[in-house]
C-alpha cells in the first residue's frame, strides 16, 4: 500500500452514522468454528471504493463492541453500489460498500475487539493534518492561476493586476496561505516528534496516545486549510471575472472541488467543537487552571506591555490572552455544562484557530529573520503583519461577542474596553495599503505564491 501498488479505502460512514460514527449499525459475528467474522451492513460515501483492493471496515462485534477489520475486495459477500454523481472531485470514486454475510478471517481483526474507536479517531486526526496539507497545495495552485490571469487581462487600458483592489485581494490571500503553510510545517514537526521514534514493536496504547497528542492541532490544520482553500478558490474565481465561470480556465473546477474539504474528515463544525472540548478536558483533569488563566489574561491585557518583545510576538500574546480570557469566562459561567453551549464553543474555537495560525506564522518569520536577517525575511515580515492585522480585527470582534454572552453589566463594559485597548495597542504596523501592494508586486514578479 505504501508503494501505491494497492489502494485502500476507509469505511466508517453509514446511512445513520456520520459525524456520530459510533452509532454504526454494521455488525460482526464470529462463526461457530471461530475462523471468520460474518459482517453485515452498508457503508456510504466511501472514497476510492472502485479502485481499492483493501477496505478498513468498522463494525460492532455482537452488535455492541466497535471494532476495526481488514477486508479485501475479493472476500465473498462484499459488493459495491453505483458511483455517486458528485458536485466535485469527479476523478475519485465514491460508492457504497455493501456487506452481506461477508466472511472475514478472524486474523484480519485490526487492533483489539471493542477498541475500534481508538483506530478510527486517530486515523481521522492524522487525516485532518494530511487534508490541511492537500488544501494548502490546492490553494497555491489557485493563487498561481489568479496571479497569471490578472497580469494578462486588461481593462480600462491597464492590467487587472495593476488595480489596487486586485493587489489587496492577492496580498490577503498570500498572507492567509503563508499562515496555512506555517501551521502545517509546525504541526508536522510536532507529529514527527511524537511518532518518529515509534516502530512496529511499540505497544498499541503507546501508539494511540502518541497519535492523539496533537488532536487539537490536527483539527486546526483541517479547518484553517480547508477554509483557506475555499477563500482562495472564491477570490481567484472572482479575479477571473466571467472567465472564472467557464470550464476551460479551470477555476470552476477548483471552486467545486474545494467545497468537500469542509465536510469530510469530520465536518468543520465537528472539528471546531473538538478544539475547545479537548482544552476544557485538561481543566477537568487538573492540567490547566482556568481560574488562574483568567486572572493572568486580564492582568496581561491591562498592561501597556512596553517590554522588549518583538511587536509581532506581542500581538500573538494578545491573541492568546484574549482566548484565555474568553475561555475562563465561559467555564466560570457554565462549568461542565459548557459542552452543550455550542455557539460559545464555536467562537472559542475560532479564537484558538486564529491564535495558532498567527503564532505559527510569526515564529517562522522570526526564525528566518534571526538566521538570515530582516532584509532577507522582508516578505515574510510583510505577510505576517498583514495576517496579524486581519487576525486582530477578527479576534476583537469574537472576544466582544463572547463577553456580551458571558458577562453582564458594568463587568462587561470594563472587559469590552480592555479588549479594545489591548487590540488597539497591537495595530501598530501602519502602511497597510502600501505593504499589501508590495506583497502583490512580489508575487507578480515571481508569477506565483512565494514567501
Amino acid at each position: 500500500m505504501a508503494s501505491g501498488e494497492y489502494i485502500g479505502a476507509y469505511c466508517l460512514t453509514e446511512p445513520n452514522a456520520g459525524s456520530d460514527a459510533l452509532a454504526s449499525r454494521t455488525t460482526a459475528v464470529l462463526n461457530e468454528e471461530g475462523t471468520h467474522y460474518i459482517l453485515n451492513g452498508t457503508k456510504i460515501y466511501i472514497t476510492n471504493a472502485a479502485f481499492s483492493d483493501t477496505f478498513i471496515v468498522y463494525a460492532k462485534v455482537d452488535g455492541e463492541r466497535f471494532t476495526a477489520f481488514i477486508v479485501e475486495k475479493s472476500f465473498p459477500g462484499l459488493s459495491l453500489g453505483p458511483e455517486e454523481n458528485k458536485m466535485g472531485i469527479k476523478g475519485s470514486s465514491t460508492r457504497s460498500v455493501i456487506l452481506e454475510d461477508c466472511r472475514v478471517p478472524a486474523e484480519n481483526l485490526l487492533g483489539e475487539v471493542g477498541k475500534g474507536h481508538v483506530i478510527a479517531l486517530n486515523v481521522l486526526n492524522l487525516g485532518r493534518f494530511n487534508l490541511g496539507s492537500a488544501c494548502m497545495g490546492a490553494a497555491k495552485h489557485g493563487l498561481k492561476k489568479a496571479v497569471h490571469f490578472v497580469q494578462e487581462r486588461k481593462q480600462f487600458k491597464q492590467r487587472i493586476a495593476d488595480f489596487a483592489a486586485s493587489k489587496e485581494k492577492i496580498a490577503k490571500l498570500a498572507a492567509r496561505l503563508y499562515a496555512a503553510e506555517s501551521l502545517q510545517y509546525r504541526t508536522a514537526h510536532l507529529l514527527e516528534d511524537a511518532l518518529g521514534s515509534l516502530d512496529e514493536h511499540a505497544d498499541l496504547k503507546t501508539v494511540g496516545n502518541a497519535m492523539s497528542e496533537y488532536a487539537m492541532e490536527c483539527a486546526i490544520c483541517k479547518v484553517y486549510g480547508s477554509e483557506t482553500l475555499d477563500v482562495t478558490a472564491d477570490e481567484a474565481l472572482q479575479l477571473h471575472g466571467g472567465a472564472g465561470f467557464i470550464q476551460e480556465y479551470g477555476m470552476e473546477q477548483l471552486y467545486r472541488d474545494s467545497r468537500i474539504n469542509r465536510i469530510f474528515e469530520g465536518t468543520n463544525e465537528i472539528n471546531r467543537l473538538l478544539i475547545p472540548t479537548h482544552f476544557f478536558r485538561k481543566e477537568m483533569k487538573g492540567e490547566v487552571d482556568l481560574e488562574s488563566a483568567l486572572l493572568e489574561a486580564a492582568s496581561y491585557l491591562e498592561k501597556e506591555n512596553d517590554d522588549e518583545k518583538d511587536d509581532m510576538l506581542k500581538s500573538v500574546e494578545t491573541l492568546r490572552h484574549l482566548f484565555l480570557l474568553s475561555a475562563g469566562l465561559a467555564y466560570k459561567r457554565f462549568g461542565e455544562k459548557l459542552m452543550h453551549e455550542q455557539e460559545i464553543l464555536m467562537m472559542l474555537a475560532d479564537l484558538a484557530i486564529l491564535t495558532y495560525a498567527a503564532e505559527s506564522a510569526i515564529l517562522r518569520t522570526m526564525k528566518e529573520a534571526k538566521q538570515n536577517g530582516e532584509e532577507q525575511a522582508s516578505l515574510k515580515i510583510a505577510l505576517s503583519q498583514t495576517l496579524l492585522e486581519e487576525s486582530l480585527w477578527e479576534a476583537e470582534k469574537l472576544s466582544r461577542k463572547l463577553i456580551l454572552e458571558l458577562a453582564g453589566g458594568e463587568k462587561a463594559q470594563q472587559l469590552h474596553l480592555l479588549v479594545v485597548q489591548s487590540c488597539n495597542r497591537c495595530h501598530s504596523y501602519g502602511q497597510e495599503i502600501k505593504r499589501n501592494r508590495m506583497i502583490a508586486e512580489k508575487l507578480y514578479d515571481a508569477n506565483r505564491y512565494i514567501c
